[in-house]
């Protein structure tokens, strides 16, 4: 048989089994310590991937890592699916003035206002560098064709920045005062 990486090397079913639980050292094992569980667990996770099964971090907890798919289904029952949407203005007065209409027209539960960005883009087929600031939107995702409309009506500019990052996870807690802070769609 081929040497392979560790990773791909097929296991021996009583090596399989072995290496599956975790082992903690005790004071007589000369001098062994807890990484062998860890070792033993990275072989069980690596046997799980090689049989297609489905494999999850939280199987093993002692890694400290949740799978952010867990986060996810926690929070699904108490809040809505949210975005952070990024919009520019060209100062602090129409910053103010946006955030304001935003927020009365519960399009949003919060937007910061991040002050001097520098933009340097292609318009009217030439590079254009202006001082400009930042609204950053938080919101219901169902919210969006809503909140992209209203900025487009009351910007100054003729092609207004409205670009959406979804929010994949967080504080349940903030994520469910976005959604009591913002309108039903």
């Amino acid at each position: 048989m081929p040497l392979l990486p560790a990773p791909f090397r097929p296991l021996a079913p009583a090596a399989a089994a072995a290496s599956a639980a975790p082992r903690r050292a005790t004071a007589g094992e000369g001098g062994r310590s807890s990484l062998t569980g860890a070792i033993g667990a990275a072989s069980a996770a690596a046997v799980a991937c090689r049989t297609g099964c489905a494999f999850s971090r939280r199987r093993f907890p002692f890694l400290g890592v949740r799978g952010l798919s867990s986060a996810r289904m926690e929070s699904a029952s108490t809040t809505v699916p949210s975005i952070v949407v990024y919009v520019t203005v060209p100062n602090r007065e129409a910053g103010k003035k946006l955030s304001q209409s935003i927020i009365s027209e519960k399009l949003a539960a919060c937007v910061n206002i991040v002050p001097g960005i520098e933009s340097v883009y292609w318009w009217e087929g030439k590079v254009q560098t202006d001082a400009e600031e930042l609204l950053i939107i938080k919101t219901r995702e169902s919210l969006l064709d809503a909140l992209t409309e209203h900025v487009k009506a009351n910007h100054e500019y003729d092609v207004p920045e409205v670009i959406a990052l979804p929010i994949t996870g967080g504080n349940t807690k903030y994520l469910e005062w976005i959604k009591n802070s913002t309108k039903a769609n």
